[in-house]
């Protein structure tokens, strides 16, 4: 083993140049503090593969996977519960549009002798009062009711839509609430990690403190420094609390008991597919356009009923009618006479529904391909920074920690070069975690924009 010192610009660098004689050889215990390095194989550094899936999950504790917390929200969730009784709302009004009208009974009595009580008598009404008793019903011209009926049809099969575009956005955000509970698990599991490590280096540092290797103001600033690894600590557990907090109120706060836990890698995805094809699907697959679409066939159902409307409808009465000795039927028919009322308000507005509806689809329809492209450019984008990281960084930044702690332990590092080295690892694989967090939201939101989880 050969050790070179070289100092530039007055700042002290270290170069640790390493032979080993065999690459499996276990690392070394660390001997006590010396003044000078010891004459000693450092250990071997082993890079770790470039991911941070090691989440802080509580034993024993009920995990729930994403699959799972999706079906869960979907099965749960009160807001799209209450968002889907708009369906049988909706199915309830095709009831109504599909009745009939109701038939009328008449009855009336005429001469009755209110102000000559004396002449109540069977004789008097049989003979004298007149009885009349019938029948009335509207007859339904135009075939309103079959109009009304596809009407309230059309409006079921676009709320139906509505509901799937709510359950599409409630998947996303339970993938998203899903993944930052991952960044907090992981960014918590990293903490205990460096304060582990850390909390080794304030021992070796006492140690060669009182050997009188180091002086008392490196001591406290190690101390110091250690104080920053336990807020770390403290501010992961506070993130990971609330981010399942938050995550238990999509599933449905009765879902899953308060010391629940998800069950996932939290690693790099990689998808393969082309911008137009992505697209194809969205303009087939996403609820919100089917539902913009569907607005156009109930707009013009509405213009129809509205046309039906117009037409006026007859009534028909059929009366018995008994006076005196005689026994009598009639038969009566009404209808309106269509001079100044002929629907015609409604008629116009209903066609210029049409036409909002036929804007509100194409305006869907481009937003769709926005949504799309402005996803998959997100995903490219996050993709090139992850790839980055994975391509050496992370094994770079561990690296040069490691070399520094053997360098520190060893007295052949200043604390301040020790201190950089650490706070730059830890920067890189915080960096990393947020880079891989952005990644696979924005992975969600094309997941989302395209209106499908099954993407390539």
């Amino acid at each position: 083993m050969r050790l070179q010192l070289l100092r530039c610009s007055g700042a002290l660098v270290t170069l640790l140049f390493f032979e080993f004689a065999s690459a499996q050889s276990p690392p070394p215990q660390s001997p006590p503090p010396q003044t000078a390095p010891p004459q000693t194989a450092p250990p071997q550094i082993q890079s770790p593969p470039p991911q941070a899936n090691t989440l802080a999950q509580s034993p024993g504790a009920q995990t729930v996977s994403l699959d799972d917390a999706i079906q869960m929200a979907i099965q749960h969730n009160h807001n799209l519960l209450a968002a889907q009784t708009t369906i049988q709302e909706s199915q309830a009004e095709e009831i109504t549009a599909n009745l009939r009208p109701n038939p009328v009974l008449l009855a009336d009595s005429d001469f009755l002798p209110v102000f000559q009580p004396s002449n109540f008598s069977a004789d008097y009404l049989d003979n004298t009062a007149q009885w009349d008793l019938g029948v009335s019903y509207l007859f339904e011209r135009g075939k309103k009711r079959q109009h009304r009926l596809e009407a309230a049809k059309d409006v079921t099969a676009e709320t139906r839509s509505q509901v799937a575009d709510t359950e599409r956005t409630l998947t996303f955000n339970v993938a998203s609430q899903f993944i930052a509970v991952e960044l907090a698990e992981s960014t918590l599991d990293l903490a205990n990690q460096d304060l582990k490590s850390f909390q080794s280096t304030v021992d070796v540092t006492e140690v060669r403190y009182k050997a009188g290797d180091i002086g008392e103001d490196d001591l406290l600033k190690v101390k110091l420094q250690l104080l920053q690894f336990q807020m770390d600590v403290s501010q992961a557990q506070l993130a990971r609390t609330q981010g399942l907090s938050d995550l238990r109120q999509l599933l449905g706060y009765e879902s899953v008991g308060p010391d629940y836990d998800i069950a996932a890698s939290f690693d790099y995805q990689p998808i393969s597919g082309a911008l137009e094809d992505f697209q194809a699907k969205a303009l087939e697959d996403r609820p919100d356009l089917r539902a913009a679409q569907l607005g156009i066939t109930a707009a013009n159902s509405q213009h129809e009923l509205q046309k039906a409307i117009g037409k006026k409808d007859v009534t028909g009465q059929i009366n018995y009618t008994h006076l005196a000795y005689l026994n009598d039927v009639s038969l009566f028919g009404q209808i309106q006479l269509p001079i100044f009322d002929r629907n015609q308000g409604e008629i116009a507005r209903s066609a210029f529904a049409i036409t909002q509806a036929q804007e509100q689809e194409k305006f869907a329809n481009g937003q769709v391909l926005t949504d799309v492209r402005d996803a998959y450019e997100s995903v490219r984008s996050n993709d090139r920074i992850v790839t980055l990281y994975r391509s050496g960084y992370l094994d770079d930044a561990k690296q040069s920690r490691d070399i520094a702690d053997y360098a520190y332990r060893h007295g052949a590092a200043s604390l301040l070069d020790y201190l950089d080295a650490e706070r730059t690892y830890r920067a890189t694989q915080l960096g990393y975690r947020q880079a891989l967090s952005s990644y696979l939201l924005s992975l969600e939101h094309l997941r989302e924009s395209v209106g499908t989880r099954s993407i390539p």
